[in-house]
């Protein structure tokens, strides 16, 4: 699929971390004609650190609650976007015999840096710029 989507979903493997952070971003990027949205293969509450990164640039997804791909079962997306292998495995699933597209973006889990909360800051605010960037190249504004 080229161009925008109407109606768009991020999926990650816990929707805590990167999905709803590319939700967010997206939301801001494309305002509000597009429905945007996120799931994890398996929910689980948002992580701390990924919403002090949000934070640092005026977007607060401290409320965001975990979605599955099951509790969207009614809902129709023209793209997904896979931001984990478990993920994709799951869209592709879902997007089978439906409309949907599925694109997958191997971005890395910050959850894997076990180093200092410096250093864990640092790679959750490398997934923040990574997402955004791949979002700015993917959905250009005209």
């Amino acid at each position: 699929m080229n161009g925008l989507p109407r109606n768009l979903l991020f999926a990650c493997t816990r929707n805590a971390v990167r999905s709803p952070m590319a939700e967010a971003l997206a939301r801001r990027w494309l305002g509000s004609g597009i429905f945007i949205d996120s799931a994890g293969v398996e929910p689980a509450p948002v992580n701390p650190f990924a919403v002090a990164v949000m934070d640092e640039v005026g977007l607060d997804i401290r409320c965001h609650r975990a979605s599955t791909f099951e509790e969207l079962a009614d809902c129709r997306f023209d793209l997904i976007v896979a931001l984990s292998s478990n993920a994709n495995w799951e869209a592709e699933t879902y997007a089978a015999g439906s409309r949907a597209s599925v694109e997958y973006w191997d971005i890395a889990d910050p959850t894997l840096n076990d180093g200092s909360r410096e250093q864990r800051l640092m790679a959750f605010r490398s997934v923040r710029s990574d997402l955004e960037a791949r979002i700015r190249q993917r959905f250009p504004r005209t």
